[in-house]
């Protein structure tokens, strides 16, 4: 009886696992780190950034992503800095090709939803972003 059980709960949360097609809607805008997790577990969370990542993704799946600063005055500072990406859907995941003139590398999505980004990198390092809202000084 165990073994049904089992069998049975397994199906159910991999039959409820998100569709990452639904991830690329949701990849486009600020974000800020908000907590990351290494691979040996330990996490480290992020109180105050004072940069933030932009994505931008084209119809095509290409884009980029730049580094901002926040400025008071509501503006950004940024440097010339640019990561060209494509966003592909391969093995039932979502993922991210990074190329600069220096380096080439892969990131996979595990969750984007409206208001929370997850990533994980190469070394096994998981990125939780949120929504970047800016400061309201009034």
């Amino acid at each position: 009886m165990k073994h049904y059980a089992l069998i049975l709960v397994a199906f159910l949360v991999f039959s409820c696992s998100a569709d990452p097609k639904t991830y690329i809607e949701h990849i486009n805008g600020y974000w800020e780190i908000e907590e990351v997790t290494l691979h040996n577990g330990e996490k480290k969370a992020y109180n105050y950034n004072d940069t933030i990542d932009y994505f931008e993704i084209n119809d095509s799946l290409n884009g980029f992503r730049k580094k901002l600063k926040p400025n008071f005055s509501g503006t950004f500072e940024t440097s010339k800095d640019v990561e060209n990406i494509k966003l592909v859907l391969e093995n039932d995941s979502l993922n991210i090709y990074y190329t600069t003139p220096f380096s080439k590398w892969k990131e996979t999505v595990l969750l984007a939803t409206k208001e929370q980004l997850k990533i994980v990198n190469q070394n096994k390092h998981v990125y939780l972003y949120k929504r970047y809202q800016p400061l309201d000084l009034d």
